[in-house]
């Protein structure tokens, strides 16, 4: 690679919003805030929504929508609605 023209891959500490759980694992982003790891080393941290940690489909808390009763209270709602006059 040349170098001076890539961004520093560094450690950084993602902060999961959502569960409160912290991951250590590198990239090019970078934060002003920081925090102090388990290894006593400050990092950089990037505050994120959601992770694999809180989303619904990773953690298998997702709800299932009940499809069939919505489409049929659409067509409850709109029955006579465009219908010729």
């Amino acid at each position: 690679m040349k170098s001076e023209i890539h961004p520093d891959y560094r450690y950084v500490i993602f902060n999961d919003l959502a569960s409160g759980e912290k991951i250590l694992t590198r990239t090019t982003a970078n934060s002003q805030k920081t925090a102090e790891w388990e290894d006593g080393n400050t990092y950089p941290v990037i505050d994120v929504e959601i992770s694999a940690a809180s989303h619904p489909f990773y953690t298998g808390k997702q709800r299932i929508m009940d499809t069939a009763g919505r489409v049929e209270r659409f067509n409850a709602r709109f029955k006579g609605f465009g219908g010729s006059k």
